[in-house]
């Protein structure tokens, strides 16, 4: 369905890849960009949210910055989809472990996503979606992960509306049920891509424990994204035609 460009995408058909990279921060979207992909082209900025086509490895890909949370993510995702003819969105990003068992660095591949926003209430179900990742994209994430020796879990993320809870409590319940981390975009990117009949995975370094409130330096922040960003690149080559 092509009504280009969007009230939030001013790139024309055609300006966006199949297969999109999608950090939260415009900044780390121009990060992406400039540092990784060849012959990057800015495609749109509108209210700053920076998007960029170019190529990596020989394949044409774009990054696209979402925002912060579910709302802003499910905007730019269902435009994506549904309005470019998106195949694949990856999102990069960074999660905090709720859980001793993940370490400060490591990488979470999400293969589902909890949440405690109401977002899928909108499609009218009488009980709770599982929003699951794509297993194309995660497999081809297990095998770039295992190719280039990279470190990740897998496992169960949990998207929530409020970074200052209230309640800390509430967070802690999820890793009861052996959620790894929390962040607060994947659900929505998830049901997104479930609904519109397209994949979707999410990629997470772990940038702090609230259990412990161990968490990285700037320096050490910044390797780590470069180590998940890259892993997220060689997934979208995998799946990319």
């Amino acid at each position: 369905m092509n009504k280009t460009p969007t009230p939030h995408i001013a790139a024309a058909y055609g300006e966006i890849a199949s297969t999109v990279l999608m950090p939260g921060d415009p900044l780390r979207a121009k990060f992406v960009a400039e540092t990784f992909l060849e012959d990057a082209r800015l495609v749109s900025s509108v209210r700053g949210i920076l998007a960029y086509t170019g190529t990596y490895k020989g394949k044409r890909l774009s990054v696209m910055a979402s925002g912060m949370g579910i709302p802003s993510i499910g905007i730019y995702s269902y435009e994506l989809y549904n309005f470019y003819d998106v195949e694949n969105i990856i999102r990069i990003g960074t999660a905090g472990a709720i859980t001793e068992k993940v370490d400060l660095r490591d990488i979470i591949i999400g293969i589902g996503a909890s949440t405690n926003s109401d977002f899928a209430s909108q499609y009218g179900m009488k009980g709770s979606f599982s929003a699951t990742a794509s297993w194309e994209l995660l497999s081809a994430a297990a095998t770039a992960a295992s190719e280039s020796n990279t470190k990740v879990r897998v496992g169960g993320l949990v998207s929530v509306d409020n970074f200052y809870d209230d309640n800390f409590d509430n967070t802690l319940a999820w890793a009861r049920l052996g959620v790894l981390g929390v962040e607060m975009e994947a659900a929505g990117l998830y049901c997104t891509a479930a609904r519109a009949g397209k994949r979707a995975l999410a990629i997470c370094s772990v940038s702090d424990n609230l259990l412990t409130g161990a968490r990285l330096t700037v320096e050490e922040r910044q390797s780590s994204l470069v180590e998940m960003i890259t892993l997220g690149l060689d997934t979208a080559v995998k799946v990319e035609n």
